[in-house]
């Protein structure tokens, strides 16, 4: 019986398990629009089997990521046969304190705009993706 056990749970672990999600990433690369050298990578996570997403930033003077979490999206209508807008907002946590939120509005896969507000400061900042900069989730954005 001991054999059959053992035999099991090594049947367990050699075999790939039935139920394999792929989570997908994307890696988007943005710079400040006010004249400042802000730039950070932006990557959001989705899992199709579970339907769950996550994001966060990495500026590019940090090796340390800060997560977002996800807050809503509205959808605009542009124009009666133009594409929709979708605005999605992401809240900032940093050590356990929500310190900002990230307002992104795209068309498919078009960003017009990006923006941050820092809560305790007050302070807004406009960024513009570079769409000349190629990132890989293995590679990130080379600054």
């Amino acid at each position: 019986m001991k054999t059959a056990s053992m035999f099991f749970v090594a049947l367990l672990c050699l075999s790939p398990l039935a139920a394999h999600s792929e989570v997908s990433t994307r890696v988007s690369c943005f710079r400040s629009l006010d004249g400042k050298n802000i730039n950070f990578e932006f990557r959001t996570y989705f899992d199709t089997v579970t339907k769950w997403g996550g994001a966060g930033v990495r500026y590019s003077k940090s090796k340390k990521a800060i997560p977002l979490v996800y807050r809503n999206t509205e959808d605009e209508v542009m124009t009666e046969e133009g594409p929709h807008q979708f605005t999605t907002t992401w809240v900032e946590v940093s050590d356990g304190v929500v310190t900002g939120e990230y307002e992104m509005a795209t068309q498919g896969a078009r960003v017009n705009s990006m923006h941050y507000r820092n809560y305790k400061s007050g302070k807004q900042y406009s960024f513009d993706q570079d769409i000349t900069m190629e990132a890989t989730p293995e590679t990130g954005c080379r600054w």
